[in-house]
């Protein structure tokens, strides 16, 4: 078993291989003047179970181009078995038509990464679980849930917990975690207008004098977390946090965030953070490096991955 990986989130794949006590293979991953991608490997791959590491985060199409080149330059060296591990799958939310002439891009880059080499893919917390049937390979989709439960156990366990979906498309996420949980769930009810802007309309079950806890999977512009926090607060919470698997905070989603009701909002670590990130008051991020590192550990083993739904802690 070999871990690599490319530049989008080094940190983590150093979490990860921290985690199996395996040494990162040694690869070079670097642009020419043009900025064109070069890959190459400096230890022997054949034969091997290799696992490659990379967050098709922003730089969104650099990132991909990466793991596409790295891909090839790992199937060329012979490698017996190659794992694509994508903590966060970029392209996600284009996982259907939104209109006439519009691209499915998630399968387009399922596409890409299945011709590339890949042999598996090992991903966290997708935004449409649909996009599994996208590959013509064995994929896992991870949930980030129970590291969340655990986290929020720790720090907000008690009475008047109110588990909260910020739209009608996240309730099952929400109703899973609520349930672990043995809290009470509520919905927003919210009208988009325009991509990137939302509009909050209502809510959906009681929430007066209850601590809330916002839960969805992708957190960009911030827009929707933020108006639901407001509509939380004005509703009569006692406070509202929330828990994102992936930090995108495109644009001024930081400062938003910052300057939100938000008593906190918690992110896992498949999105590098941001210096502006780091710096925030509001907002931590939790690992997700041991999660990762069991289901890759447990996939080199031919061992069922299924028992990591329920995965906290090793």
């Amino acid at each position: 078993m070999k871990i690599m990986t490319g530049n989008s989130n080094r940190p983590l794949a150093e979490a990860i291989s921290a985690f199996l006590n395996l040494p990162l293979t040694k690869a070079r991953v670097r642009r020419f003047s043009d900025m064109e991608v070069f890959v190459e490997i400096d230890e022997n791959v054949r034969g091997e179970d290799v696992f490659l590491i990379q967050s098709t985060s922003y730089p969104t199409n650099d990132n991909l181009m990466e793991l596409l080149v790295a891909l090839d330059a790992l199937k060329r060296g012979s490698a017996r078995r190659i794992t694509a591990v994508i903590p966060y799958y970029g392209y996600a939310r284009q996982d259907r038509k939104s209109g006439p002439r519009t691209p499915i891009s998630a399968k387009l880059v399922a596409n890409l990464i299945t011709s590339a080499g890949a042999d598996r893919v090992l991903t966290l917390d997708l935004h449409a679980a649909q996009i599994q049937g996208f590959f013509d390979i064995p994929t896992d989709n991870l949930f980030a849930a129970p590291v969340f439960t655990k986290d929020i156990v720790e720090r907000l366990n008690g009475e008047g917990l109110t588990i909260v979906s910020p739209d009608v498309g996240g309730v099952l996420r929400a109703r899973a975690i609520a349930k672990r949980l043995d809290a009470d769930l509520a919905i927003i009810d919210k009208r988009r207008e325009r991509a990137g802007v939302s509009e909050v309309m209502h809510i959906i079950g009681d929430v007066q004098n209850q601590r809330c806890v916002l839960v969805d999977d992708i957190v960009d512009s911030a827009g929707t977390l933020c108006n639901a926090a407001e509509a939380l607060m004005n509703a009569g919470a006692k406070s509202v946090s929330a828990y994102v698997t992936h930090g995108v905070l495109s644009g001024g989603a930081v400062a938003r965030v910052s300057a939100s009701p938000l008593q906190e909002l918690v992110m896992t670590d498949s999105i590098q953070a941001t210096e502006a990130v780091r710096v925030a008051q509001n907002i931590r991020q939790i690992t997700i490096a041991p999660l990762l590192g069991e289901a890759m550990e447990r996939i080199s083993e031919e061992r069922s991955v299924s028992s990591l739904f329920n995965f906290a802690s090793r």
